[in-house]
């Protein structure tokens, strides 16, 4: 769609538009700049930058591509029960004839209604509750957190630390009556130590039924039949022990691993950060993904790398096939690891076989490392830019392609040279691959065809725009004489005196013999020059009658004469 911004542009200005956007992608010139001051990427799409017409935005940027019709989020207030703004003193007229206050009507009232309401006894006036207009959207009507603060919450967290306060301290004081009556005992009352003895053995056995209890109701299978208050018969397990914490509670973070009720599983780990040997649960996946899971999994991606590469190999139609290939490719590719392991130790060597042997081997090993690697007594001198000044420099990587082929008589190789969007030879300047070399005289000859180029080109915009004004001209031969035709005469404007009177005496003439201008009475092949001069058009508009000329009653109702006017 056309944009109102794109307006036309010459040549020379969507040129110059053209560069300086190629600047902008560069880095070269500044980013341009939107309404709001914001620098804008030079790099987006102008079909994307160019606002649509409709808009009727005359600068680049990307605020037509928001969404204006967003609506605002709806603000997270609530009402302020129990508020109140303002006490009165006496009763007001339209408040509450019950309790006295200007916010409800006394139908609406929630005190208890009073014997003589503060209508009639002007005390005990009720402040005026706090009202607030709340407006929501269609999710805030339904949110069933709306409203809730959180702060609430923590009267349950004090009552629940309360009560482990007290559980603990009660331990503490059992643990401490044990050993005070521990420390009481004589050496001579064995019957009261066998009391005691069996009564803390009796205590040990109580708690370890009741876990034998709660462990023995994790296989129960309970029937459920049909109620009158509804549900359906069927078998319910009791799948978790009560004294283990339940999957949602190992972690609290609402951004942890996901619960699903209806499943009752978290596959991911809820907590990650705790070391594995203190974790007593890491997900469901990490059931899925140990054992011989693992193995199964190698093998099912083995058999579709086998396949893609034309292998016969199906883990389904042929599971003890697939397993054999795949056992198999681990002893070759073990086999391969190992052969390629001893080529490095044989032509590096293991450093840590150096530290048993003793100082003259390990000298004598050192040596004869240094000549398996190639090393050399070459002496190199480099200056700062990199060149070398003295010694043979070293020998640069080639690729498998042909590299330094001159052709032709060329000292460069094709490609060493680039104008005008072609490839040549940086000896001669030439762009014809197969063409020999004329060096400078060829550098020489190519810059002057460039300026030639550059000539005639010039050359060519200007014959064209000379012939697009004289164009112009000829399609519209009124232009160059608007000067004269107007109603006031320019200043410019430059007359020859002997043409002017004639053309007055011209004018005179017509007008008195009234010749016939009617190209309906022209005689045949006679024809009329059409051309007007400025002195024809001077002296018309000097002889033409005109009904509010002053000078019409005086000079017999023809006008002035125009010769005085001379």
């Amino acid at each position: 769609m056309a944009s109102s911004n794109t307006n036309f542009r010459a040549g020379d200005e969507w040129r110059k538009a053209k560069d300086l956007e190629e600047a902008r992608k560069a880095g070269l010139a500044p980013a341009e700049v939107d309404e709001d001051g914001k620098e804008i990427n030079p790099h987006i799409p102008q079909y994307m930058a160019a606002a649509p017409w409709y808009l009727n935005s005359n600068h680049a940027g990307l605020k037509h591509q928001k969404n204006w019709n967003a609506k605002e989020a709806a603000a997270k207030e609530w009402y302020d029960r129990g508020a109140k703004v303002f006490q009165a003193d006496k009763f007001r007229k339209g408040a509450c004839e019950n309790c006295g206050s200007m916010t409800h009507k006394r139908n609406d009232c929630l005190e208890r209604a009073r014997k003589k309401g503060a209508r009639w006894t002007g005390v005990d006036i009720a402040a005026d509750d706090k009202i607030t207009t709340i407006k929501l959207d269609f999710e805030g009507k339904r949110d069933r957190w709306n409203g809730y603060d959180a702060s609430q919450y923590a009267k349950v967290m004090d009552r629940f630390q309360k009560v482990e306060e007290l559980k603990t301290e009660l331990q503490k004081e059992k643990e401490l009556e044990k050993k005070f009556r521990k420390q009481q005992k004589h050496a001579g009352e064995k019957e009261r130590q066998d009391g005691d003895s069996d009564e803390d053995e009796g205590e040990e056995e109580d708690d370890e039924k009741v876990a034998e209890e709660d462990m023995g109701d994790f296989g129960k299978v309970a029937k459920r039949v049909r109620t009158a208050g509804g549900g359906a018969s069927g078998t319910v397990r009791n799948l978790r022990i009560r004294e283990d914490t339940a999957k949602y509670l190992r972690n609290l973070d609402m951004s942890s691993a996901h619960y699903d009720p209806k499943t009752r599983s978290m596959r991911e780990d809820p907590t990650p950060n705790v070391p594995a040997q203190d974790k007593f649960f890491a997900g469901d996946n990490f059931v899925r993904y140990s054992g011989d899971t693992q193995e199964f999994n190698k093998q099912i991606s083995y058999a579709w790398d086998a396949y893609s590469k034309g292998q016969e190999i199906h883990m389904q139609a042929a599971p003890s096939q697939a397993q054999y290939l795949h056992a198999n490719f681990h002893v070759k590719k073990q086999q391969l690891t190992e052969k390629t392991k001893g080529s490095i130790l044989d032509k590096y060597g293991d450093a840590s076989l150096d530290a048993g042997l003793a100082k003259k081997d390990r000298e004598e090993l050192d040596q004869e490392r240094a000549l398996l690697l190639g090393q050399t007594e070459q002496y190199v001198e480099y200056d700062r830019a990199g060149r070398v000044i003295k010694g043979a420099a070293p020998a640069m990587a080639k690729s498998k392609y042909p590299e330094d082929e001159y052709v032709n008589n060329h000292t460069q190789v094709w490609g060493s040279f680039w104008t005008q969007g072609q490839w040549g030879y940086a000896c001669c300047h030439s762009t014809v691959k197969p063409s020999y070399c004329t060096g400078a005289a060829g550098q020489a000859a190519a810059a002057a065809a460039s300026r030639l180029l550059q000539t005639n080109m010039e050359n060519k915009e200007k014959e064209a725009l000379a012939s697009s004004s004289k164009e112009e001209e000829e399609k519209n031969p009124f232009v160059h004489k608007k000067i004269a035709w107007g109603t006031d005469v320019d200043e410019s404007l430059k007359l020859d005196p002997a043409k002017l009177q004639l053309a007055l005496a011209k004018e005179e003439e017509i007008n008195r013999k009234g010749v016939e201008t009617d190209d309906r009475k022209r005689g045949y092949n006679v024809h009329h020059n059409t051309d007007v001069t400025d002195e024809e058009m001077e002296a018309y508009r000097l002889k033409k009658q005109r009904a509010d000329d002053p000078m019409k009653e005086i000079t017999g109702g023809s006008g002035t004469s125009g010769y005085d006017m001379v």
